[in-house]
């Protein structure tokens, strides 16, 4: 029978699970990707969950795990990929007829991971600077020029992917 601490880490995790896969498939843009990061997320919340039950800010923290194994996994070596004999199943995706959708999130895609991760903190999810720049371990000077950075790189590649006859992003 688990105990309270175990209950109140089930709990905590059942109501935040949709919200992290929201943000980790916003910075991912890949589902299985997504699942994978908040897979790894409730396994080192669950880890550490004796302190981060007494955390003030108990969800920025979590937001701050899940970002940072973003990002760290897109600085890991090849010695992390495993192989497998066959390619693995894909899942079918459902158009929607989604198509401004789709061309964000290819140039999003684009984008390097930090700037991807600031904006999709601060415009995706809403979150103040300050709560971006905690998120990520840097200063709002930072956040703010990575958003600067991440926001020209989206023009451009949206620029670049504007159909013939339209001018593109529209300010």
């Amino acid at each position: 029978m688990p105990d309270a601490s175990d209950q109140e880490y089930m709990e905590y995790v059942s109501a935040r699970l949709p919200a992290l896969h929201r943000l980790a498939y916003a910075l991912s843009g890949d589902v299985d990707q997504a699942d994978d990061l908040v897979q790894e997320t409730v396994t080192r919340l669950f880890q550490r969950w004796s302190r981060v039950a007494r955390a003030e800010h108990r969800d920025a923290y979590v937001r701050s795990v899940l970002v940072r194994l973003f990002l760290d996994g897109r600085r890991t070596g090849w010695w992390r990929v495993r192989l497998f004999g066959s390619p693995p199943d894909t899942r079918p995706v459902e158009d929607r007829g989604a198509d401004d959708r789709t061309t964000l999130r290819a140039a999003l895609d684009r984008v390097p991971p930090r700037q991807r991760a600031v904006l999709v903190l601060r415009f995706l999810h809403d979150l103040p600077v300050e709560e971006v720049a905690r998120i990520l371990d840097c200063s709002p000077g930072t956040v703010k020029s990575q958003i600067s950075h991440g926001l020209t790189a989206m023009r451009r590649l949206l620029t670049e992917t504007a159909p013939a006859g339209t001018t593109g992003v529209t300010r």
